[in-house]
């Protein structure tokens, strides 16, 4: 199966892989991003580079014009960034992550929503943080919880379109944002890795996919405990540094 495919956050990490993947897989691909010379990169590839900040609705809106119909639209694009609360909640910091990672993503639905038509399909990138509350996660897991919502809501509004929407929730991933975490990642995976689980997850047209197992059981069996003891487990992860 082939088609046409648009991905934001495609200049580095998950995003860029992504593009690489489905370009080999022989669909025609654009690739969004801020940097021009990694989407030019992508561009030797055989993929359509856009070059946007995905905060900038009019620059979207602009691109979007320009686009024929698209049979998927993967919205990747997003930052992280950890709060610590001994010195204040980082107002700003806090806005600004959920301007990336949520308002951004509305940007983007409102740009290219219109370009998919009835058998198409939506991918949101969340995060597998949002099954369970992770210390110094306060801006990016409420970014990203907030997604979980998002894609909920618009599988329920979008079905009568016969649009599909897929949530993706992957564990650690290791990309260039990873690589600035200074805890421990269990479980950790290659963007190939998880390309390829996002495509096969896409094709089968799964609700959610979530990788990899192990670590999302994991989430899931501490986020089950009472309140009272992942607190005391939290105040042992605050001690050693926190996960993603």
């Amino acid at each position: 199966m082939s088609g046409r495919v648009l991905i934001t956050g495609a200049s580095s990490g998950l995003g860029r892989q992504l593009a690489l993947t489905y370009r080999q897989a022989g669909w025609q691909v654009w690739g969004c991003g801020r940097d021009g010379e990694r989407l030019q990169a992508l561009a030797h590839e055989g993929i359509t580079p856009l070059q946007f900040d995905a905060r900038d609705s009019a620059a979207m809106a602009e691109v979007a014009a320009g686009l024929p119909a698209l049979d998927l639209l993967i919205l990747n694009a997003g930052s992280c960034e950890y709060m610590d609360l001994a010195q204040g909640f980082d107002g700003a910091l806090f806005a600004r992550v959920i301007e990336t990672n949520l308002v951004a993503t509305g940007h983007a639905l409102a740009a290219f929503l219109p370009r998919l038509a009835s058998g198409s399909r939506l991918a949101i990138v969340g995060s597998a943080v949002s099954w369970l509350p992770l210390p110094r996660a306060e801006a990016y897991g409420a970014s990203k919880a907030a997604l979980d919502y998002l894609a909920a809501t618009l599988r329920l509004d979008l079905q009568g379109a016969g649009i599909g929407v897929t949530l993706i929730r992957p564990g650690f991933v290791q990309t260039p944002l990873t690589a600035k975490n200074d805890f421990p990642m269990p479980c950790l995976v290659t963007v190939e890795q998880a390309s390829r689980a996002i495509m096969s997850g896409l094709a089968a047209g799964r609700h959610q996919i979530h990788f990899p197992r192990r670590f999302i059981w994991l989430l899931r069996l501490l986020g089950a405990l009472p309140t009272g003891l992942w607190l005391r487990l939290g105040r042992i992860l605050i001690s050693k540094g926190s996960p993603s």
